[in-house]
């Protein structure tokens, strides 16, 4: 019996999890209701490009496919290699980076791209330090286009550690408009969406 996309992306996740278990941040890959929700903000017409960090086994990949319009770029920076092998695999529309997202300005420009309409992440922003935290925040700034949007997403229950405070902070700090949006209970574990647009430009 073959099994399902969605029963290989779970084999695939556990597998990165067991390797890599602090780096990877997650319990399970993200629902489809947690999927489409970060992907709401990518533009549905024109040609956008969108960046998307931490892609993990692709649901959210499959996500922002689906608002894709025909001539759009979908740039995915993964820094686990089996986990962008196996987004690359199955989602061959999606044009897969092997990298750190704190490198996310250079990683780009390789893609000759400087500016982009949309980021998704899917990063563990509670695991990272605080200097990363902020080199990534501050890189996303600077790609995002004029009225371009950044989303993630946190889980409900880490919310009390110091980690995902300093975050809810740091992005509150980084963006002029941060809209926290309902639980996503359909989630395991249950999750809520950081909606960001407009940068604040230091200096």
């Amino acid at each position: 019996m073959m099994s399902s996309p969605r029963s290989q992306d779970y084999r695939t996740f556990l597998a990165a999890a067991f390797r890599e278990p602090a780096a990877i941040g997650a319990v399970a890959p993200s629902s489809t209701t947690l999927a489409r929700t970060l992907a709401s903000v990518v533009p549905s017409t024109g040609q956008p490009v969108v960046v998307e960090l931490g892609p993990g086994t692709g649901s959210v990949s499959a996500a922002i496919q689906r608002r894709l319009p025909a001539g759009a770029r979908h740039i995915a920076i993964e820094a686990n290699r089996n986990l962008a092998e196996h987004v690359r695999e199955t989602q061959p529309a999606v044009e897969v980076v092997h990298g750190d997202a704190g490198d996310l300005i250079p990683l780009l420009a390789g893609q000759g791209l400087c500016r982009v309409d949309a980021v998704v992440s899917g990063l563990p922003w509670t695991l990272f330090p605080l200097p990363v935290q902020r080199r990534i925040l501050d890189q996303i700034g600077i790609v995002l286009a004029p009225g371009a949007a950044f989303t993630t997403f946190a889980y409900l229950h880490a919310r009390a550690l110091a980690g995902a405070r300093r975050f809810h902070h740091l992005v509150r700090d980084a963006f002029d408009e941060v809209i926290v949006g309902r639980t996503v209970w359909a989630n395991v574990p249950p999750a809520r969406v950081y909606v960001c647009r407009r940068a604040v430009r230091s200096g």
